[in-house]
């Protein structure tokens, strides 16, 4: 895959803001993403303002002992990133299929510990989830994450401003939703992304979803066939390859 330069994208500070509906992936009740998501905050990103053939594919709540590897399989075929935002508990429990993930040059976000709805709890309780699964993400794989996404995009502005400010983590949330949770077939999933991506976007979807992983030949292959490239989200950022850059454990206090 040809390597993507700083200069073929916008930083956090200038992204794209674009409302869309939230992940339901574990059939919560339904909760929209709130309104303030339309104003631009260095702390939230939807999609990236380019003029670069390039999208995000990002894959959340692994990892699945059994899919999770065919599309990695898959991926690897075509020489393409994407993103997975990982569940901490899952991490601890597939710690082989996590450094899979990152020795194949994929980039990791944390997902939160527990996939709960963020937005319903204290302070306390949303950084013990979020630095409970960066330790996890580190343990296994010697660097932590450096983005993060909420489970069911479920976080206030003033929670994303937070955990900005004391973990410096961006929240990443989406341009294109397959609602892939809904399980509509894989041809459905595919022609969705197919038909919302366009240069800049972040496809969110689901590697615990035996229709999403069937639907990905169709949707990689297809994108490439429109001359789009795929970037992890720290290229997608203008930051350095996630893999390259070198973490030292501090204590928290």
């Amino acid at each position: 895959m040809t390597a993507l330069t700083r200069r073929s994208f916008l930083s956090a500070s200038t992204a794209a803001i674009v409302l869309t509906r939230p992940d339901q992936a574990h059939a919560a009740p339904r909760i929209a993403l709130p309104s303030d998501v339309a104003q631009r905050d260095a702390a939230t990103v939807t999609a990236i303002r380019t003029r670069s053939p390039v999208v995000a594919m990002t894959f959340d709540d692994g990892p699945h002992p059994k899919l999770t590897p065919i599309l990695l399989d898959m991926l690897r075929a075509r020489n393409m990133r994407a993103t997975f935002y990982l569940i901490g508990n899952r991490v601890v429990k597939w710690p082989d299929i996590v450094r899979r993930i990152a020795d194949e040059g994929h980039e990791i976000g944390n997902h939160s510990w527990s996939h709960p709805d963020l937005s319903r709890q204290s302070e306390s309780r949303v950084i013990q989830e979020i630095d409970r699964t960066s330790d996890a993400i580190f343990r296994v794989t010697g660097r932590p994450p450096v983005t993060f996404r909420p489970p069911y995009g479920a976080f206030s502005r003033r929670q994303r401003l937070m955990l900005y400010e004391q973990r410096n983590l961006p929240t990443i949330l989406w341009s294109v939703d397959p609602q892939d949770w809904r399980r509509p077939g894989a041809s459905v999933v595919a022609s969705r992304i197919l038909k919302g991506s366009r240069p800049g976007a972040i496809i969110l979807s689901h590697d615990i979803q035996s229709g999403t992983v069937n639907a990905m030949p169709r949707t990689l292959d297809g994108l490439a066939a429109r001359g789009l490239k795929f970037g992890t989200m720290s290229q997608m950022m203008g930051w350095p390859l996630w893999q390259s850059r070198r973490f030292r454990r501090v204590s928290a206090g």
